[in-house]
């Protein structure tokens, strides 16, 4: 194999084990947790602002009606004192105030749709964390276990059953074998011991007729 061939096969073999880390479901679900996470934290950042814009918003109504309210005293009392300049001028910035407090009011009202709707979005955003935390434990679980499979079923691919088959075979042949011999070994004596065993039971007739004189004589006797 050549350099540059050998240099492709590691760095191929090292993109796809990247590949695999990446495609990691564990990971995968961790990084999604993350990303909601950082999500959530941008909701909350955009409705801490949007409740200060609020906030801000009926700041102004609240002081827009409080000018409002000091003008009408202001051109009451000057029509009681026969004001009339000041009456009217009383009254051209009470009206002026109203106009502005129908806009203000308008776009508190929008401001708090505004408010309402991205509250609901984070409440939706929230619950969906929640499941996927629940979720990303039950998948951890099936992840491990279907990993751990895995690993078994790649270990067992890797036994020579059938070597070791063979082997059992060959090793019981023998011991069939060895006790075959045994066997014939305790059948079949050896042609020596064998005549010597006939030689020391053999009884010759010398022997025969003593034992019979011997049988006669002790009958004689009783």
């Amino acid at each position: 194999m050549g350099i540059f061939k050998r240099i492709k096969t590691i760095a191929k073999a090292d993109m796809n084990g990247l590949l695999d880390r990446l495609e990691d479901p564990i990971a995968m679900l961790n990084e999604y947790s993350r990303e909601m996470e950082k999500e959530l934290a941008r909701a909350q950042n955009a409705l801490s602002r949007q409740i200060y814009a609020e906030n801000k918003q009926a700041a102004i109504v609240v002081e827009t009606k409080n000018v409002i309210e000091k003008r009408t005293r202001q051109a009451k009392l000057a029509i009681e004192q026969g004001e009339d300049t000041i009456a009217k001028l009383a009254v051209q910035e009470k009206l002026s105030h109203e106009k502005q407090l129908e806009v203000y009011e308008q776009q508190f009202e929008a401001i708090q749709h505004q408010t309402q709707t991205l509250k609901e979005k984070i409440s939706e955003l929230q619950e969906t964390y929640q499941e996927l935390q629940h979720k990303k434990i039950l998948l951890a679980s099936r992840a491990n276990v279907a990993q751990t499979i895995k690993q078994v079923q790649k270990a067992t691919e890797t036994f020579h059953t059938a070597n070791i088959a063979r082997g059992v075979a060959r090793t019981e042949e023998r011991i069939l074998l060895m006790e075959a011999e045994v066997q014939v070994g305790s059948q079949f004596a050896s042609p020596l011991a064998q005549h010597d065993a006939s030689y020391r039971n053999y009884v010759n007739e010398e022997e025969l007729n003593r034992e019979i004189e011997r049988l006669k004589s002790e009958k004689e006797e009783g």
